[in-house]
């Protein structure tokens, strides 16, 4: 196997076919209310993340919909996906995935957030949800790289992710990183150091996204002026083989690409045919006689 890849490790662990269903729990975001900044970081849209979603029904209506559109013998993760999910007072968190856990064949909860919004009390309850589910967190890291956080207005430092990596660690919650190859200003450096802290925080999976230029946001903005251009697919595809390889052997890759929502991509084109991009990244792999871990710590 090239790397440990996510749909493989659901075989070996579920038996079944495992669907993720695709949650807006209606939070919102500190780097967007004045918390900690506004205007959210430079490549996030305005559903943060959820334009794909139906946010006009409850929770358990978006639940129930995609469970009916399902076979009976599916399993299903609940995935709170946009803006931060964790960024309430603990007794509203645990009502919104309550609402989302229905069914039996709901077997895994996962939550995607920043790591500025975890604290003790809400790893508390999220390790709770262990006896009843699988539970993993999601953290929006992108860039090990403070001065990157700085440009795309990340609105925390590198050390708060390394913080909430421990904090969930000690509380036995799995995490996965997410991480951008292609922000403003960064090249193989920037990234392989982006790596190294994703490997020495005990990151459990990692999610691999390819930037893409989406209408509406501010790195539009600074694409139309010409203060920004995104990786061709050439060597998108090589920092993501390289980034594969320097990946512990352990770590569970979610994905390695990025989706634009339908409609809003400005650039690159190439970000429209996942298949090719993740095909390419393969082939690379196989041309270098690479494999997750064959360079991980390797300097």
């Amino acid at each position: 196997m090239l790397y440990r890849n996510f749909s493989s490790f659901l075989k070996e662990k579920y038996k079944s076919k495992v669907s993720k269903i695709c949650i807006d729990g209606g939070f919102g975001c500190p780097n967007r209310d004045g918390t900690c900044g506004t205007g959210g970081c430079i490549y996030c849209g305005e559903r943060g993340a959820g334009e794909h979603i139906d946010a006009s029904v409850s929770i358990t209506e978006q639940v129930r919909s995609h469970l009916a559109k399902g076979k009976s013998d599916t399993l299903y993760i609940a995935y709170f996906q946009n803006f931060t999910n964790t960024y309430a007072p603990t007794d509203v968190l645990m009502q919104r995935y309550d609402s989302a856990l229905i069914d039996k064949r709901i077997v895994a909860l996962a939550i995607g957030t920043r790591p500025d919004c975890i604290n003790e009390e809400i790893a508390e309850l999220i390790a709770s949800y262990r006896d009843r589910v699988d539970v993993w967190v999601e953290l929006g890291l992108q860039t090990a790289s403070d001065k990157t956080a700085s440009v795309i207005n990340r609105g925390y430092k590198t050390e708060v992710y390394k913080r909430a990596a421990k904090l969930l660690t000690s509380h036995g919650i799995p995490f996965v990183t997410h991480m951008i190859i292609g922000l403003p200003g960064e090249g193989e450096a920037e990234i392989d150091s982006t790596v190294d802290v994703i490997n020495e925080c005990g990151s459990w999976g990692v999610k691999i996204h390819s930037i893409y230029v989406m209408e509406d946001t501010a790195l539009a903005e600074m694409y139309r002026r010409g203060e920004y251009e995104p990786p061709s697919l050439e060597e998108y595809v090589r920092l993501s083989a390289r980034s594969l390889a320097r990946l512990k052997p352990d770590i569970v890759v979610h994905r390695i690409t990025g989706d634009c929502p339908d409609g809003m991509l400005v650039a690159p084109e190439w970000n429209k045919d996942k298949n090719k991009v993740i095909n390419l990244v393969r082939e690379r792999l196989e041309s270098e006689s690479l494999r997750q871990g064959s360079l991980y710590g390797k300097g």
